[in-house]
């Protein structure tokens, strides 16, 4: 039993079951077991790599669509170059060092990173230097917002349902002996459902985009959503991941990372509440191609680069990153869209 899983156990005999968004909570951010604020979790030596991480084409295209979108909008000066959950500061690096070719950019740009963690803040301190720390979305600054969320909205925590053929029940995070283990409990929730299915919602999720897109309509910029999911998606996708291998997700509590899939419906319906403009979802891997990936890696490779030609297979096959991994871009109504993305129909279903 982890110090953390022993922490829970406590609270769940005084105080009854947990809902699943706060087991998550718990284990990922307790200020002394939670799992980001105790380590580095990103790399070989962690639990698991990120893009920026495979390689650096992947930061320095996301830089350089920001870059466009900062162009297309009349190069607005200051403002502010931002990311949600930044990591190591890896993404950030690579975007800063990309957008250094467009005149002014870099001048005109106003770096914030929105990081609770602890520790990893000073990660990204000793990466970056001294940056503007933001604890939420809503502490950015009124002014033009060019913002990456790369797996970050997969970290949020969720709330899961059971349908049993007569109503919907909320699984919780209870006690079966001294271990933790999962029960259902009678919990409100409006929406159609049938026998077995189960349903995930990740409630900080929309207000967050909705911060998002609220300084994006008012002010101006873009935000580019990256993360594995799809579009009003269904069924039971948490997950835990240890030593880069599946883990039970109650099994180590504060010692392996806790996702889920991103729903990304409801965070394109939330920038349109905002003002936005929402594009269609797109793949990772149709986004990064569409953007240069194959001839940047071609000429990393050309320059002396031995692992270009394999991060471009990672980061944009089916098969690897390209297809599970999906892109969500926002923008102000009338402005263009951000490279490699279109506009989303306001009528369609779907994505």
């Amino acid at each position: 039993m982890t110090p953390l899983a022993a922490i829970l156990a406590a609270r769940i005999r005084a105080a009854g079951p947990m809902t699943l968004a706060d087991y998550m909570a718990e284990s990922l951010l307790h200020p002394e077991h939670g799992y980001y604020a105790t380590r580095d979790p990103f790399g070989r030596a962690g639990d698991f790599i990120t893009a920026p991480e495979i390689h650096q084409m992947f930061g320095e295209l996301c830089g350089l669509a920001l870059a466009q979108a900062w162009l297309d909008q009349g190069a607005p000066a200051p403002f502010t170059l931002a990311e949600i959950g930044p990591g190591r500061g890896t993404l950030m690096a690579d975007m800063l060092r990309a957008i250094r070719v467009v005149p002014g950019m870099v001048d005109a740009a106003e770096v914030a990173l929105i990081e609770a963690s602890p520790h990893l803040r000073q990660v990204q301190r000793d990466r970056l230097g001294e940056v503007t720390h933001l604890e939420r979305a809503e502490d950015l600054p009124d002014q033009p917002l060019f913002l990456i969320a790369n797996e970050f909205f997969d970290a949020l925590p969720i709330r899961q349902f059971q349908h049993d053929g007569r109503g919907w029940a909320e699984r919780m995070v209870t006690l079966d002996g001294d271990r933790l283990a999962y029960a259902l409990s009678l919990a409100p929730l409006n929406r159609p459902g049938r026998a077995g299915e189960v349903a995930e919602i990740c409630p900080a999720a929309p207000a967050i985009m909705a911060a998002i897109a609220g300084r994006i309509a008012a002010y101006g910029g873009a935000a580019v959503v990256i993360d594995y999911g799809g579009w009003d998606g269904q069924g039971n996708t948490f997950q835990a991941l240890r030593g880069h291998a599946p883990d039970d997700p109650l099994a180590h509590p504060g010692h392996a990372d806790l996702t889920a899939h991103v729903d990304f419906a409801p965070l394109a319906r939330a920038a349109r509440v905002a003002g936005a403009q929402v594009s269609a979802m797109t793949t990772q891997g149709d986004w990064l191609l569409s953007l240069g990936a194959a001839q940047r890696a071609a000429r990393l490779a050309a320059a002396g680069d031995g692992g270009a030609a394999a991060a471009l297979k990672r980061l944009t096959d089916p098969a690897e990153m390209g297809q599970l991994f999906k892109v969500l871009a926002i923008w102000p109504k009338g402005a263009p869209p951000v490279p490699g993305t279109e506009v989303l129909d306001e009528d369609a279903d779907d994505a």
